[in-house]
C-alpha cells in the first residue's frame, strides 16, 4: 500500500507542476510581497490563506479533502487522507517546496479509531527516515463530512534541517521526535511513554505530565537545547479536571519565564493517555516575555507571548473580558479574543498583518460561521494561515480560543485599517 501511495503521490506532484509555474509568475509581478501562497482552486472564500511565507518557513493552513474551490468532501478515511495530502502538496509546490521540506504536522482526526488507516496513506508521502515531527489528536472538524484536518510547517530551501533522535530511542517512519530547521526545533507530540519499552507509564495526570516533560527534555538535550529555549507549547488534556494538577507539574519544568501555551481538551490516540504536549524551541536567539500594556506576569505557568529573535509566539487566549465575564455568543467572544491578541502584538510592535499562522479552537463547530464573521472583519486583506478544530476548553464558559505566531515581515507598514463589516 505504501508503494502504491508513493506512486500516486509522484503522479500528483507532476500534475501540480503547472500551478507552480503560475505562482512563480505571480511572484515575479509582486505577489511574493504579499507573502501569500494561494494556488488556483485552493481559495474557498474563508478567512485564511492556504500558505504564508516568511524568510525561513512556510506556514500551511489546515487542509481537508475538499474538491478544488469548494468545501465538498467525500470518501473514506484513506481516500480523504490522500486527498488532504495532495491539497497540501499543491501549496508546497506553489512555494517551490515538497514534502521533504515539511518539518512539522498537526493531524486532527474526527475519530481516533481511524489512526491506523490514516497512517497507512500518510506515511507514503515522506522519504524513509525523514518524516516531520507530528502531533495527532482527535478533534471535531468544522466542514461537514471531513474526517480529518492537517496543518503543516515547511522550511524554505537553504534552511538547514536536522532530524533529532535521542540516543536509545526508537525511530519511526511516521514521525520524527524532533526536526530542527535552522535555529528552530519542532517537537512531535510527546506522551508519557518509556523510550526503552514504548509503554505508557504513570496513571495520574501528575505522573504522566512529569514523564511527558522528561521526554520533551530528552529531545531538547539531543538537539543541544534546554527547557529555557522552549518558546511555545500546546497541551492536550483528556480531562479538563486535570488542569490544576497538570499546571503544578508543568510549572516545575518551566520554572521561570515559561513559554507561551495553549491548553485544550482532546481525545488522545490511546485510552490510557491523559496528556500530550507538543512544543517549539529556538536556540541562541534573544528571548523575552511580551506583556500587553498594563499587564503583569500571572501566576499560571505560561506567558502571554514569547519573542525569540524577531518572531513572536502568542499563547492561546480566550474571550474573558477585563471584568472577568464572558460575553454571550461565539462571535462576541471571538472579538474579545482578537482584541487581547492585538494588544499583545502591539506590545511587540506588530499587528495582525504580521501574523503568519493561527490556530482556532471552538467548543462547538456549529459556531464556525459566527467565529468566521468576526475573524474576517478583524483580519487584514491577506489573512494568516489557519487551522480550526473543535475541542473542549479549560473554562466551561469559553467558546473560542486562538493562538498565533507572528514575525515583522513588513517593517515599514503604516497603521492597520480594519475592514468595515457593515459594507459586507
Amino acid at each position: 500500500m505504501l508503494l502504491e501511495t508513493t506512486l500516486k503521490t509522484e503522479d500528483t506532484m507532476k500534475r501540480l507542476a503547472f500551478p507552480t509555474l503560475v505562482l512563480l509568475a505571480l511572484a515575479a509581478s509582486g505577489f511574493a510581497e504579499e507573502r501569500a501562497v494561494e494556488p488556483p482552486g485552493t481559495g474557498v472564500g474563508l478567512p485564511f490563506t492556504p500558505g504564508i511565507l516568511s524568510d525561513d518557513l512556510l506556514f500551511l493552513s489546515g487542509a481537508i479533502a475538499n474538491d478544488p474551490g469548494t468545501t465538498n468532501v467525500t470518501g473514506d478515511v484513506a481516500e480523504q487522507t490522500r486527498k488532504t495530502m495532495e491539497n497540501l502538496g499543491t501549496v508546497l509546490m506553489a512555494a517551490g517546496l515538497d514534502f521533504d521540506r515539511v518539518v512539522s504536522a498537526h493531524v486532527y482526526l474526527a475519530d481516533a479509531r481511524h489512526y491506523d488507516a490514516m497512517n497507512e496513506v500518510y506515511g507514503g508521502f515522506f522519504a524513509d527516515e525523514k518524516p516531520p515531527a507530528r502531533t495527532t489528536v482527535e478533534a471535531d472538524v468544522a466542514i461537514p463530512n471531513a474526517e480529518m484536518e492537517v496543518s503543516m510547517i515547511a522550511a524554505r530551501e537553504g534552511v538547514e534541517l536536522e532530524w533529532i533522535v535521542p540516543e536509545g530511542w526508537p525511530a519511526s517512519a511516521l514521525y520524527a521526535w524532533g526536526v530542527r530547521a535552522g535555529d528552530t526545533l519542532f517537537l512531535s507530540g510527546m506522551v508519557s511513554f518509556d523510550p526503552g519499552t514504548s509503554q505508557v507509564v504513570g496513571g495520574s495526570v501528575t505522573a504522566q505530565t512529569e514523564r511527558t516533560l522528561a521526554n520533551v527534555g530528552g529531545v531538547l538535550k539531543a538537539a543541544g537545547m534546554t527547557p529555557r529555549d522552549v518558546v511555545s507549547c500546546s497541551v492536550y488534556l483528556k480531562d479538563a479536571r486535570d488542569y490544576a494538577a497538570m499546571n503544578e507539574a508543568y510549572g516545575a519544568f518551566f520554572s521561570s519565564e515559561p513559554p507561551a501555551r495553549a491548553t485544550v481538551r482532546a481525545r488522545l490516540a490511546r485510552p490510557e493517555l491523559r496528556i500530550e504536549i507538543t512544543c517549539m524551541a529556538v536556540r541562541g536567539a534573544e528571548r523575552k516575555v511580551v506583556l500587553p500594556e498594563g499587564a503583569t506576569p500571572g501566576p499560571r505557568p505560561f506567558s502571554p507571548a514569547i519573542q525569540a529573535g524577531e518572531r513572536v509566539y502568542l499563547s492561546g487566549m480566550i474571550g474573558r473580558g477585563s471584568d472577568g465575564t464572558y460575553p454571550a455568543g461565539a462571535g462576541e467572544q471571538t472579538r474579545v479574543v482578537l482584541e487581547r491578541l492585538a494588544a499583545t502584538l502591539k506590545a511587540a510592535g506588530m499587528d495582525f498583518r504580521h501574523v503568519e499562522s493561527a490556530t482556532v479552537y471552538l467548543t462547538d463547530v456549529r459556531n464556525y460561521q459566527a467565529m468566521n464573521a468576526v475573524y474576517a472583519e478583524m483580519m487584514p486583506e491577506v489573512p494568516p494561515a489557519r487551522a480550526t478544530v473543535g475541542t473542549g476548553l479549560m473554562s466551561s464558559e469559553a467558546l473560542v480560543e486562538i493562538s498565533m505566531i507572528a514575525a515583522p515581515w513588513c517593517k515599514k507598514c503604516g497603521p492597520m485599517e480594519t475592514k468595515d463589516a457593515s459594507a459586507e
